[in-house]
């Protein structure tokens, strides 16, 4: 990691130092949410202490993230340790505690690919370059909003001042979305991008109300190899919910390089109440 990697806003909201085994972190102004820090980056630094772990083998598949409680403002703990390593994968449990409390639980797969055959079912969308798209205003958005170049192809959302108007017909958004500064993209980067989409409800209600994802899991299908290649470049997010039901709903999307490579897949389900 060169020094600008180092100083960048997200290295420094992820950074772990580790002692007696736990990684110790703190949570980061620039990338509080509502309530509490992004959801995101928390994931981020999750997968970060499992990748920084002496024992840890391969590189990762699949991460799930279960959000118990908000994550206050300030340090926290995170234990990180292997469950059980096979020939092709190790599993993780993560667990991250603040006042010695359980505020997040989440589990990760490790693996090492090997060269096999491949096929992607998923179509890429037919959208506009991101030079073609304009950058959305972060004035009047969280804090974290500030981090990334987001530019909304399809579904985009009302700022809380706004006046209510009437429901879309779907929750879909499309979106070129990278790092503000840029910086070259790696699996922490890109699991929080996995996140950065508006609450679906907030998207087809054209309103804000109170929301929180419960859980999130990512599956990864690059490596660091492909990861590299991409550098720094834009990625394409393509979101959408398949239900709203009884306060709860889900999210579904893909991550796109701009060249039609699925890096990422990810799904949550987020409490919501009106």
């Amino acid at each position: 990691m060169n020094l600008f990697e180092q100083n960048h806003p997200f290295d420094a909201a992820t950074r772990l130092t580790e002692e007696s085994g736990n990684y110790h972190g703190r949570t980061s102004k620039c990338y509080a949410n509502m309530i509490g820090p992004f959801g995101g980056v928390t994931a981020a630094t999750l997968l970060r202490a499992a990748m920084n772990h002496p024992a840890r083998q391969g590189e990762p598949v699949a991460l799930t993230v279960n959000y118990a409680a908000p994550l206050a403002e300030g340090d926290f703990v995170i234990k990180a340790r292997p469950a059980r390593t096979n020939r092709s994968t190790q599993h993780w449990m993560i667990e991250l505690t603040q006042d010695d409390e359980v505020i997040i639980t989440g589990t990760a797969v490790f693996a090492n690919r090997r060269k096999t055959w491949s096929s992607t079912e998923a179509q890429f969308p037919s959208v506009p370059t991101a030079n073609e798209v304009e950058s959305m205003p972060a004035e009047g958005r969280p804090a974290w909003v500030n981090n990334y170049d987001i530019r909304i192809i399809q579904g985009g959302l009302s700022l809380p001042s706004q006046p209510k108007t009437e429901d879309t017909a779907d929750s879909v958004t499309i979106q070129w979305i990278r790092d503000e500064p840029r910086r070259p993209m790696d699996f922490l980067s890109l699991t929080a991008i996995c996140d950065a989409f508006f609450p679906r409800i907030f998207v087809r209600r054209k309103q804000v109300v109170p929301i929180g994802t419960v859980s999130l899991t990512v599956y990864f299908h690059i490596d660091s190899a492909e990861l590299n290649a991409h550098a720094d470049q834009e990625v394409l997010g393509h979101a959408r919910a398949l239900q709203f039901h009884d306060g709860f709903f889900d999210q579904t999307a893909e991550i796109w390089t701009p060249e039609g490579k699925l890096l990422a897949t990810t799904s949550q389900i987020v409490y919501y109440k009106e």
